[in-house]
């Protein structure tokens, strides 16, 4: 198993923690990891993407021309990495960040309407959690016991009574995904 993976959006959609929580979640399964990030001297409100693999096998490389899986949150970033999905793979967006319709038909495409539902839960903090909910219901690659630990290693511990929150985020997520 090896998952290709690239998140990409706005600073302070949580682009970055949630590959960092990933990857916490690939290393609590024993699995071989990597988590790049990248992003301008702007980051709020700039652009930023983070690459994430995780493998059975060692990863020989951490740097990536194509994805098994894109998370797509804005309209920059669907521009940029829409072409670098390799055939068959999987783009996750959500509705709120995409202006233009997707148009490769060689890949499977999946909505998750996240800043609708943040609003809902009246937490904009969750936006981040209900996007990886989604892509964990179409690619279950962690477990959620191991994503709660992921969550408490990246997460401050003055912020520990947030996992129950964060939590419920991936799991509505996880019901609110769309294949498109």
């Amino acid at each position: 198993m090896k998952h290709e993976i690239i998140i990409a959006g706005f600073g302070g959609q949580g682009v970055l923690s949630m590959g960092k929580i990933l990857a916490y979640s690939g290393l609590m399964e024993g699995k071989e990891v990597t988590w790049m990030p990248s992003y301008g001297p702007e980051q709020r409100g700039g652009t930023a993407n983070v690459t994430v693999i995780l493998s059975d096998d060692p990863i020989s490389s951490p740097i990536l021309n194509e994805y098994d899986i894109a998370i797509i949150l804005n309209q920059p970033s669907l521009d940029k990495f829409e072409s670098k999905v390799k055939p068959g793979g999987i783009l996750i967006y959500d509705g709120y960040g995409i202006h233009t319709e997707i148009k490769r038909k060689d890949i499977q495409v999946y909505r998750v309407d996240a800043m609708d539902a943040a609003a809902e839960m009246k937490n904009a903090k969750a936006f981040n959690m209900l996007i990886l909910g989604g892509l964990l219901k179409v690619v279950p690659m962690v477990k959620m016991e191991n994503v709660l630990l992921g969550l408490k290693k990246s997460l401050p511990e003055r912020h520990h009574n947030l996992i129950p929150m964060n939590e419920a985020a991936i799991r509505k997520g996880m019901e609110i995904i769309q294949k498109v």
